[in-house]
């Protein structure tokens, strides 16, 4: 690992000459002459003096640079039929445009626009002419509730609001429309106008304050790319919060131009003449750094999917889109990939068509257990590559860089450090963990650039949220250990580590086995509390399609099985077959609030919740005797 081990090194040693030179990816109006701001830490800033706009880096630049005929974005929508491209010039076009209807309806440099809208171009084209006019997008997952929708509005208090008026969900149509409505009446702050992108399948109705898309850009001129400070912000992304108050992870447009930059070509191999398709929303991290900026960033084409990994119409969608247009980088959850195995073990659906441009598989958003990494190896023929960041950092973490130095991969772990992360484990004290030892996965300050540098308008939440558990380095929830070959391994959060009789034991840990087992499809594994032993563990299985033996032989062997690999000590007697196990939309199993119940409490259904039925079919089952 030669070239890995300088790059990391110097990344460390001399941040701001590495930075210095990862800036170089960029077009500035003002060139940066400071790489780091530190003058009042924790609050570091990145390239503080320099301005640039994120917008003429991600398409006119492109234009510019005599592509664009060249196509930028493809829109692939089985749910609806629709296959559309766009070359740069159209892009920018139509960017441009929306910008100038922003323009037209009071937004300037500084102000918020939410954007509540299904995975149709007019979403990427809307965060893209914010980005242009310097106003600052707030993207909220079409199909939020009334009260998260109304939550954000407020935090962000925007001047305008876009959203379409439903999206579809497989083959079901969520009008979004109404919750609309409902979270402006919740909502304490009330924006200037609301505009529609009318969808043929549910149009909504319009109110006062109202216009439909085709309306406001009816005429509309196109607005000029308006250059902003390097720290100004370019969105506010909310996660939820211990407190039930939504966090909003802000993202600057220096940093994050210069890092999602580095990231396409490290990381990614991906570049101008490539196929990158983030099959993820973008109403997540994964879609705002690498369905709408990384790739566009990169001058590579971007695939925007309206579908489902299975049932759009089945298990070989993924594949198809592969074919049809040429992907050479795949990046989606392994919940997606566990889908796909689930409805098709044998892989017979892969089989039906060319996938040979595809050159690596990206896996990423919760732990990859060792099955579904070799199945997704064995089926497409190509490296599968873990690697792990959360919405807070905006990019990978850790991972296998594979446009830096390919290295081999190891089942279970997303690989090593990406160069600017100073990834550590701790124990409780502080003192750092020996290889092999659990612990606390925390990453020395300051973060690199394309993190969060604070809070939206609270830094004293981002201090308490992130930087106090330990001095001088971020907090990232999740525990893990390195190997000897400083290899991390992310066993998931530390708040899935249980205490069996005094010893802790990682749920991830008992997932393994679980998943190894021929017959399971996706498992979870949580705590319950036990009067005896403090905590004992539970088991839930989904099966893959097809399998006909008896339920109870199955839970038997899943039971020996952990005792045999993890020992008695692991106390896992329970294991239970489930039709299905409850999830965000982004594919998280929501253990959190199945431990809630298992507990006897009734926690609030998350608003990300994909299908509130599958939690009802649990409780009965969660519930203690």
């Amino acid at each position: 690992m030669g070239a890995y081990r300088d790059t990391y090194e110097r990344s460390l040693t001399d941040p701001d000459g590495f930075w210095r030179d990862a800036a170089a990816g960029v077009d500035w109006d003002r060139m940066p002459m400071r790489v780091l701001d530190g003058d009042r830490p924790p609050f570091y800033r990145w390239f503080p003096d320099a301005e640039l706009n994120t917008c003429y880096n991600a398409v006119d630049r492109h234009v510019a640079a005599g592509r664009a005929d060249e196509t930028a974005l493809i829109y692939d929508s089985p749910v609806t039929g629709t296959l559309r491209s766009y070359t740069w010039r159209e892009l920018r076009h139509e960017v441009a445009r929306c910008a100038g209807a922003l323009r037209e309806l009071g937004v300037e440099k500084g102000d918020r626009v939410v954007v509540y809208m299904a995975m149709v171009p007019e979403a990427v084209i809307t965060m893209l002419a914010c980005a242009r006019l310097g106003a600052v997008h707030s993207v909220v997952f079409g199909g939020f509730g009334p009260k998260e929708l109304a939550a954000r509005i407020d935090d962000a208090r925007p001047k305008v609001v876009v959203a379409t008026s439903c999206g579809i969900e497989g083959s079901r149509v969520v009008e979004y429309k109404p919750l609309l409505d409902a979270a402006l009446a919740e909502a304490t702050h009330r924006p200037d106008r609301c505009v529609v992108l009318q969808r043929p399948q549910a149009p909504g109705v319009l109110q006062d304050c109202d216009l439909t898309w085709e309306d406001a850009l009816d005429g509309a001129a196109e607005a000029a790319c308006v250059p902003v400070a390097a720290t100004d912000p370019l969105y506010i992304l909310y996660t939820s919060g211990t407190t039930g108050r939504p966090k909003g992870i802000v993202r600057d447009n220096g940093g994050h131009a210069v890092a999602l930059t580095w990231s396409m070509a490290n990381v990614y191999a991906t570049g101008p003449g490539d196929v990158f398709w983030a099959a993820s929303d973008v109403g997540w991290v994964v879609g705002h750094s690498y369905i709408v900026y990384g790739p566009l960033l990169a001058g590579a084409t971007t695939v925007l999917y309206e579908g489902k990994p299975v049932g759009t119409p089945d298990a070989g969608a993924f594949f198809r889109v592969i074919e049809q247009h040429g992907v050479t980088a795949l990046f989606t959850a392994p919940t997606a990939i566990r889908a796909i195995r689930k409805e098709d073990p044998s892989g017979s659906f892969a089989a039906r068509y060319r996938t040979d441009s595809l050159r690596t598989l990206f896996l990423a958003g919760e732990r990859l257990d060792p099955q579904t990494y070799e199945w997704a190896g064995a089926t497409l023929g190509v490296p599968v590559v873990d690697h792990w960041w959360q919405t807070e950092t905006g990019w990978p973490v850790a991972a296998n860089l594979r446009g830096l130095e390919p290295m081999p991969t190891k089942a279970g772990s997303p690989s090593v450090p990406v160069p600017g992360f100073d990834v550590r484990v701790l124990q409780p004290d502080g003192a750092p963990a020996p290889a092999g030892v659990d612990g606390a996965i925390v990453i020395g300050l300051p973060l690199p650039p394309g993190c969060l540098p604070t809070l939206w308008h609270d830094d004293e939440r981002f201090v308490e949220s992130y930087l106090s558990a330990f001095p001088d380095v971020y907090l990232t929830g999740d525990g893990g250990r390195f190997d000897d070959d400083g290899y991390l391994y992310v066993m998931g959060r530390t708040d899935d580590v249980i205490n069996v009789a005094g010893h802790r034991l990682s749920t991830g840990s008992m997932e393994e086995v679980l998943a190894a087992h021929p017959a399971v499809a996706e498992c979870a594994v949580i705590g319950v509390d036990d009067e005896l032993k403090g905590q004992v563990p539970r088991g839930f299985v989904v099966l893959k399609a097809g399998i006909d033996t008896e339920h109870e032989v199955i839970e038997q062997e899943l039971v020996a099985s952990v005792r045999r690999r993890i020992g008695a000590v692991a106390s896992l007697r329970r294991v239970q077959v489930v039709p299905a196990l409850p999830k965000t939309r982004s594919g998280k199993i929501l253990r959190k609030t199945m431990r809630g119940i298992a507990a006897g409490a009734d926690p609030a259904v998350p608003s990300t919740i994909e299908d509130p039925s599958v939690l009802d079919t649990l409780r009965p089952i969660l519930r203690p005797e």
